[in-house]
């Protein structure tokens, strides 16, 4: 029972990530797919997943800290770092949308773009949950 609880709700999570990437896509102008792809690994693209990774560290760092007691003395630390990752995160994957001339499949890396302005947003979150969190404990 419990397990399809957990597996439902994932589901339910990653269905609302997509649909929020896709209208990141949208408000940028940049959904509509190219007439020919590129393939391979160009600048853009590396530079979007780095981003994305930058977002997810920051998103997983965020939940992690709120997830510990307030005894903890690096929870500080941790909610900073999510809240610093999420706005460079951010930023970064906004200005990859922003300089993007064309949509998917373009070699822009507006996906990996959108994918990190939406877990900077979220990581910015709860970093933010985080600091009033530690600011109330001490």
């Amino acid at each position: 029972m419990r397990l399809t609880v957990v597996l439902v709700l994932a589901v339910v999570v990653l269905a609302l990530f997509a649909g929020l990437v896709y209208a990141v896509l949208i408000v940028a102008h940049v959904a509509e797919p190219a007439a020919v792809t590129v393939q391979g690994l160009t600048v853009r693209r590396l530079w979007a997943t780095i981003s994305a990774v930058l977002a997810l560290a920051g998103l997983v760092i965020g939940g992690l800290t709120l997830s510990r007691p307030a005894t903890y003395t690096s929870r500080r630390l941790g909610a900073i770092f999510a809240l610093v990752a999420g706005l460079v995160a951010a930023g970064s994957g906004g200005l990859n949308l922003a300089m993007a001339n064309g949509g998917p499949g373009t070699g822009n890396g507006v996906v990996g773009g959108a994918a990190a302005f939406v877990l900077g947003l979220i990581a910015m979150a709860l970093g933010g949950l985080a600091v009033g969190r530690s600011r109330r404990a001490a």
